[in-house]
């Protein structure tokens, strides 16, 4: 069986070591939180991670969940701008610094800090109903679906905050998810996350300790994404696939003989244009949120 690798950090750089050691509290924040173990799988040495950004759905499920809460009123515009730059720097710095990653994310969850869970929970609900469903890869639910038929667990794997990746998983019946886990005291968010976002190394961390708790073996399972920022995750995994690569994903999968598969006709946005878009599409919308808002308080 695979365990959970801890490995000695003495002699690491004290960034690195913090680094690596908050990687590993995500990754077990996230496995602590997946929910129980799938009852009585077909085999229970094997699993499938699906990542969700471009792989499951089209585009940025943190956009989309940000998206529902200006519908909502519950973002202002600040709190749009803050998300909105901490999304732009950290696809121009193409998604490596973890600290950048970090800022995107509680930027992104600072307008949960003081509500209870119960909220947030019903927010992801209704984003997925309103505005994810229309947004699913068939070609890559097909693939999921396989995975289930064969009797084989199958989980999301995501930077997502783990209600709306739980709610994801829930509703295309998949067996659970992990995602990036906010600090929750006495039933209220603080604003704070668990370790890092559950991005790059934090993926693996959370599949291995996944493993561990419900016996995997790791080379026996398979796990899909479409960037090259998951190869972590991809290499866990005796069987990497990739699903609508980027050119990086595209030429690591040829040189290593991985499936892939690319169920889009064409890339309308590049990786900056993107969120470049989401800062004035969503920054445009809050006015009109507010507005909704205030016209339904009114009532």
């Amino acid at each position: 069986m695979t365990q959970a690798g801890k490995g000695s950090l003495h002699g690491v750089a004290p960034r690195t070591r913090r680094l690596l050691s908050a990687y590993r509290r995500a990754g077990q924040a996230a496995a602590d939180a997946a929910g129980p173990a799938p009852e009585a799988p077909a085999d229970p040495h094997v699993a499938a991670f699906f990542d969700i950004d471009n792989t499951v759905i089209r585009g940025s499920s943190m956009f989309h969940f940000a998206r529902g809460a200006a519908q909502r009123g519950l973002i202002t515009p600040r709190d749009i701008a803050g998300f909105a730059a901490a999304q732009l720097r950290f696809a121009l710095l193409g998604g490596e610094d973890l600290d950048d990653m970090a800022d995107a994310v509680e930027a992104g969850l600072a307008f949960v800090k003081g509500k209870p869970e119960t909220e947030i929970g019903d927010l992801a609900e209704d984003v997925f109903d309103d505005i994810m469903r229309d947004k699913l890869w068939p070609g890559t639910l097909d693939l999921a679906q396989r995975h289930l038929d064969a009797g084989e667990p199958v989980w999301l794997v995501s930077a997502a905050p783990v209600e709306l990746a739980r709610v994801i998983a829930e509703r295309l019946g998949f067996t659970g998810a992990l995602g990036t886990v906010s600090e929750i005291v006495d039933g209220r968010y603080t604003g704070s996350l668990i370790g890092h976002p559950l991005h790059g190394i934090a993926k693996s961390e959370a599949v291995r300790a996944l493993a561990q708790r419900d016996g995997l073996d790791l080379v026996r399972c398979y796990a899909y994404s479409d960037s090259a920022n998951d190869l972590p995750l991809l290499t866990t995994v005796g069987h990497p696939v990739a699903v609508n690569p980027d050119s990086d994903l595209r030429e690591q999968a040829r040189d290593n003989g991985w499936p892939i598969y690319n169920f889009r006709r064409k890339r309308v946005l590049t990786r900056v244009a993107l969120p470049a878009a989401v800062a004035v599409g969503v920054a445009a919308g809050a006015g009109t949120a507010a507005g909704i808002a205030a016209a339904r308080r009114s009532h």
